[in-house]
């Protein structure tokens, strides 16, 4: 059943997919698509937008009204939508490089206007598209086409950062924990105000391979599952022992005045703003 639901959002001439084998970005794409079909969303009123990237291909693959944009510009593509179209349902899917490197800024101020945009980041780690490159999430010590001898830097916690700028809400899910993203994904889209959701899912391909992981994908999902552990759970454990794990569930679901309700209500209501101006 969940297969078909599925399905029935999907542009099926477009199909088979780029993706490599043992990449789980199309069992995330069903997780979102499962989400919408529970939330009754018309496929005319829902607007998917991208940027570059394995996770920029998706807008491609789905039959809503779809946008395919620059490289680290889909957040900002996706709140000219949203404010010029306030009735419509945006969402926001960007690779980790793409959102957090050269769309860092896009993401941190689309949480602090905290519109009503759902953000979700298919976090593998790396630029799997574009070369193999280290990207703002790689963990230390792993190794990419620009960190041959491991990556020196420490990694982005996306969700602190996002939750910090402002974002109403905040969870990391993985491809893994497939029934948890799920009901991730399903609150995001019903949050009133710019949710964030990080996804850790496998590069196979670029990242498992110069890792020496696997190129099996169930041997990849085990091993997100071994370095996975639960918010509830971290909470009672050391900064040591969380050395190298990845905690998942929700950090933040809270109440702001949404961007483009404020705007209308105190800008445009207000008369500070006319709508519309003409010129002799």
């Amino acid at each position: 059943m969940y297969t078909e639901i599925a399905k029935s959002y999907l542009r099926k001439e477009k199909f088979p997919s780029v993706w490599c084998p043992g990449c789980g970005h199309g069992l995330i794409l069903a997780s979102i698509l499962r989400a919408i079909h529970k939330k009754g969303w018309k496929k005319e009123e829902t607007v998917m937008v991208s940027g570059i990237g394995c996770a920029g291909r998706i807008p491609g693959y789905v039959d809503f009204c779809t946008l395919h944009t620059t490289h680290g510009r889909a957040l900002a593509f996706a709140t000219g939508i949203k404010f010029a179209r306030p009735e419509l349902n945006v969402i926001a899917v960007m690779g980790d490089g793409d959102a957090a490197a050269i769309g860092g800024n896009h993401l941190i101020h689309a949480a602090r206007r905290n519109i009503n945009i759902t953000a979700i980041v298919f976090n593998n780690f790396i630029y799997g598209m574009t070369g193999g490159q280290k990207s703002p999430t790689t963990p230390r010590g792993f190794f990419s086409s620009t960190s041959p001898y491991g990556n020196a830097e420490p990694p982005f916690d996306l969700c602190n950062m996002v939750k910090g700028a402002g974002a109403v809400f905040v969870a990391r899910g993985t491809e893994y924990h497939l029934p948890a993203l799920d009901t991730i994904i399903y609150k995001a889209l019903s949050k009133n105000g710019f949710s964030f959701v990080d996804v850790i899912v496998m590069c196979p391909t670029s990242f498992g391979r110069k890792n020496k992981l696997s190129s099996d994908a169930t041997q990849n999902m085990e091993w997100i599952k071994s370095i996975s552990i639960p918010k509830k759970k971290a909470e009672g454990l050391s900064q040591e022992e969380l050395q190298g794990k990845i905690v998942i569930g929700i950090f933040a679901d809270s109440l702001r005045s949404e961007f483009v309700e404020y705007y209308e209500r105190e800008i445009l209501k207000e008369g500070k703003c006319p709508k519309n101006t003409k010129s002799d």
